[in-house]
């Protein structure tokens, strides 16, 4: 694996690791379901929702991973750049830049 000096240089790794339609729409699933986690620990000021949202999220992501890509989460050698690629795919999957 490269190493990345900038996420511009890091985003179409991240894209080509995620090719898998399956493990797209998981990623996509379990960023929404993070969301909605972390509304609810603002709304009930619990803080180990926060700690759910990002369990479930990378289970999410991680099943897509090793289940239908058959690679490893590249969170695993860039960490902050593998979390902003998901939110940037979401968006791009909302946006339609990315099929769903």
């Amino acid at each position: 694996m490269a190493d990345f000096k900038r996420f511009s240089e890091f985003y179409p790794y991240y894209l080509s690791e995620h090719a898998n339609t399956v493990c797209r729409r998981l990623h996509f699933v379990g960023s929404c379901i993070a969301l909605l986690l972390l509304a609810g620990a603002l709304a009930l000021a619990n803080p180990w929702l926060v700690l759910l949202a990002f369990v479930q999220g990378y289970f999410f992501a991680w099943v897509g991973h090793f289940g239908f890509e058959k690679n490893r989460p590249a969170t695993f050698k860039h960490p902050f750049y593998s979390f902003l690629g998901d939110w940037v795919m979401f968006r791009d999957m909302l946006t339609g830049r990315i099929p769903f």
